[in-house]
């Protein structure tokens, strides 16, 4: 059982401190978020790490996929905020065998211990924890396994539901739940029957950052095995789940011939986060998230098509809801194949919505999810009228007033203690940047007024603004564009 425990208040000196002059309010949804993640740092007397942090869901159990995207936005307070420390609580459960009372609801949730991993470390420079899941524990190579050689049905004693995940040749079974859209209208409901595309992106997606931490800590002969296993999933991908006329990855039928299952929802952006598009694949997916009846306009990300017969406009959880994970993993697709640009819109409309709803709807606060039509919360998944999803969600929720603001509304996409490198994609106008932001052992303040950059730092790193590089010196220095 979770349960409070004994910390100071919260400090804000503790986090980033965002500048953006031409959105002021968007701090206010920013600092929320902040004071709201610190309220769900819980602990519990037998789970091998203790505090971690509460997805704000359930008291008895613990989700894989709501913890790692938590981690994306505690990774720019690690020393206050447990988020990596929580992983702790999934790999010696599953793979070490550790005992606790807490239970992981889906054991085959999202694999994608891999990728925050990777992220995590770049933001914070700590090889030597990439060192302990790569090539000590193997923690990453371990689950990666899990997935490949799951057992549909087989319920662990540390579960709470049957895992559903198997493999097929051209890719993987699974089911709603477990894949974290629980009522997801992909398949056409029938979710029995259809090889779900986000299971291969997402096993693609962790041999590839596996490859990428063994890369850089030396181990050159996993670093060659996981790279061969991401390309194959990869041309599963392109071979077997693209479809050139609507441009876009479809789930496709379990039986022959696997004819393609045409709902489009976020899901299809995994591909795309994985490295496994074309150029032009990603044009026609950069196309899909501009356009406003998809997955771009004033209100960005539902999950699912507009045009869909199966779309509800208050939501109905995944029939239509804006969902924070979702729409920050397709941000994060939008930004490995540089279109910063669409990226940004879409983001900095979505902090607009997740705003407009914290104004005007009661209670003021920040939701599970979010109506894809009016500033409110989204309708859950039964038939109840008006009953909208959870609040005080941050949990996953908080990655949008906080990692989104940082990375894509104001642009600082790239942040790299590894290489000692910060890569913005400046395109606001107004008094911006970020003050006291660490990265590794670097801590610096980055603040533009037009084309005049002023920089603080305490180390040296390199700052490159739209593809031109500064080289930053401790103390304080001021850049031009012009």
């Amino acid at each position: 059982m979770k349960k409070c425990i004994e910390r100071p208040a919260f400090d804000r000196t503790w986090c980033p401190e965002p500048i953006i002059s031409d959105e002021p309010d968007l701090l206010r949804l920013y600092w929320k978020a902040w004071e709201l993640a610190w309220d769900h740092v819980k602990g519990c007397d037998d789970s091998p790490a203790s505090p971690f942090m509460d997805e704000a869901f359930s008291e008895t159990t613990i989700w894989i996929w709501d913890t790692c995207f938590m981690v994306h936005f505690c990774k720019y307070a690690p020393q206050v905020f447990p988020g990596i420390q929580s992983f702790e609580n999934f790999y010696q459960v599953m793979h070490d065998g550790r005992k606790m009372s807490l239970k992981i609801q889906h054991p085959d949730n999202p694999p994608l211990f891999a990728w925050i991993e990777y992220e995590y470390a770049k933001l914070t420079g700590d090889t030597s924890r990439l060192r302990r899941v790569v090539s000590e524990k193997k923690y990453l190579q371990r689950h990666f396994e899990f997935i490949e050689n799951s057992i549909p049905g087989s319920k662990p004693d540390y579960g709470v539901v049957p895992i559903a995940a198997k493999r097929d040749p051209l890719g993987y079974r699974w089911s709603g739940n477990p894949n974290g859209m629980d009522n997801t209208p992909r398949g056409h409901d029938d979710y029995d029957n259809i090889l779900w595309l986000d299971l291969l992106a997402q096993q693609a997606l962790s041999a590839d950052n596996i490859a990428s931490i063994a890369q850089l800590i030396g181990e050159t002969e996993i670093a060659k095995d996981y790279t061969a296993k991401s390309q194959q999933l990869c041309q599963l991908l392109n071979q077997h789940y693209w479809d050139e006329q609507d441009g876009i990855y479809y789930d496709i039928d379990a039986n022959p011939p696997h004819a393609l299952v045409k709902v489009k929802t976020p899901a299809s952006y995994w591909p795309m986060l994985a490295g496994a598009c074309t150029a032009e694949q990603a044009a026609r997916l950069q196309q899909l998230a501009r356009d406003p009846m998809t997955f771009g306009g004033e209100i960005p990300w539902p999950s699912v098509d507009q045009r869909d017969p199966e779309f509800q406009p208050q939501g109905k959880y995944w029939r239509g809801g804006v969902w924070l994970p979702t729409a920050y993993m397709a941000t994060k697709a939008l930004d490995r194949y540089g279109y910063y640009d669409t990226a940004a819109a879409n983001a900095l409309n979505l902090l607009k919505h997740m705003l407009h709803t914290f104004d005007n709807y009661c209670p003021h606060t920040i939701w599970e999810c979010y109506s894809p039509t009016e500033a409110k919360p989204s309708t859950i998944k039964d038939d109840t009228p008006d009953k909208v999803s959870r609040p005080d969600f941050c949990g996953w929720s908080a990655i949008g007033p906080i990692s989104m603001l940082i990375e894509d509304v104001l642009g600082f996409h790239d942040i790299d203690a590894l290489n000692r490198k910060i890569r913005w994609h400046k395109h606001l106008p107004g008094h911006h940047g970020i003050r006291n932001l660490s990265f590794g052992e670097i801590k610096t303040d980055i603040i533009s007024d037009g084309q005049e950059i002023l920089v603080t730092s305490n180390q040296p790193y390199t700052l490159e603004v739209n593809g031109t590089a500064f080289s930053v010196q401790s103390g304080e220095q001021k850049f031009s564009l012009n």
